[in-house]
């Protein structure tokens, strides 16, 4: 039996706990990977799935590139998009097999914990690495129909939304694991830290709707929209979630008016987000919590990398950054809402 006096030792679960800390900034690549394949247009870079013109690689040989455009007459070969996709896929591909063996981890801690006889609340959680990896098999199958469905928005946004789900899970289980101990923030705040999450999660997919949509550049000034504070839009296009899928949504397919919708609802959703995440900053300063000033800093960055966006005329470079600091983000309110619910739990 474990000694009731100090928690068992699990070689397994330092593991487990490793390969979690080494997966939440390789998934964070793959995210920025994600993203600059959408934005550099590179994401029918590989007409195919999962290889590349029917190659495992890129092909490169002149010999190769005659069979591969022979295959998909209509996708004649570009080299640096084909790397760009094909890059993508491999980093998620090594993502799936860290997820793999952190499940496999997992149950060797489970079982080793149970064979010590240590107590139920000494146990390394199993669900969350069970979740992960049926959640990135999920994403492997919307990877394939975001290149077979010609980037159709509904797929690509959900995509994308998949991706920021498992980091976020893989952030949980590191919180869960023991990441941050000394972090806190207070019980009282959950239920904003809650709402705060939620808006998050919402602006993201707005976000995703945006890139996948091609509306990013909809209004090309700020903080104005074509000089008008309210400008026409069409949101019930914009926003028409069964739209059918044209022979290919390379560039976007609907008109000015419906981008502009959509760029505008994400504009307004960043101006909530401004004020319900900032209160939230604000009231954890109060609170002495130091997740305070880390939450203030990454939410004004990515309002003033969204603004860049639109003054700067969407830079590749900043237009990735922007995703990348949008997951920090959520990362962030994530161990807010994990520290503030935990903070209402006995020890």
């Amino acid at each position: 039996m474990a000694d009731a006096n100090r928690p068992y030792e699990n070689v397994n679960r330092r593991r487990l706990y490793r390969v979690v800390l080494f997966s939440i900034p390789f998934a964070l690549v793959v995210i920025a990977l994600g993203a600059y394949t959408r934005l550099a247009d590179a994401g029918l870079g590989c007409p195919d799935w999962p290889g590349c013109y029917g190659f495992l690689s890129v092909p490169m040989k002149d010999h190769h590139v005659e069979l591969a455009e022979s295959r998909f007459p209509h996708a004649p070969v570009e080299t640096a998009k084909a790397w760009w996709e094909m890059i993508h896929r491999y980093f998620a591909g090594t993502l799936g097999l860290l997820i793999l063996s952190a499940a496999i981890l997992a149950g060797l801690a489970r079982r080793e914990f149970v064979a010590a006889g240590a107590a139920p609340t000494e146990r390394s959680p199993i669900r969350l690495p069970l979740a992960l990896l049926v959640l990135v098999c999920i994403q492997a199958a919307f990877g394939a129909w975001t290149v077979t469905l010609k980037l159709w928005p509904q797929v690509v946004t959900t995509h994308l939304l998949g991706g920021f789900a498992t980091l976020s899970l893989l952030w949980l289980l590191a919180l869960r694991l023991g990441l941050g101990s000394s972090w806190h923030a207070p019980h009282a705040l959950r239920r904003h830290a809650m709402v705060a999450l939620l808006f998050v999660i919402v602006q993201i997919a707005l976000g995703g709707w945006v890139s996948s949509n091609y509306a990013a550049l909809a209004c090309h000034d700020f903080p104005t929209c074509h000089g008008e504070w309210w400008p026409p839009m069409d949101l019930k296009s914009g926003f028409d979630f069964a739209q059918t899928i044209g022979p290919n949504y390379l560039g976007g397919e609907l008109e000015s008016d419906a981008r502009v919708g959509i760029h505008f609802m994400h504009r307004i959703g960043a101006l909530i987000v401004l004020g319900v995440v900032g209160s939230l900053a604000w009231r954890l300063l109060r609170q002495r919590s130091p997740l305070a000033m880390p939450l203030a800093a990454v939410l004004a960055l990515q309002i003033l990398l969204g603004i860049l966006n639109i003054v700067l005329v969407l830079p590749l470079g900043n237009a990735t950054l922007h995703n990348v600091v949008g997951a920090i983000l959520l990362l962030t309110v994530v161990a807010v809402n994990y520290r503030a619910f935990r903070a209402g739990r006995p020890a």
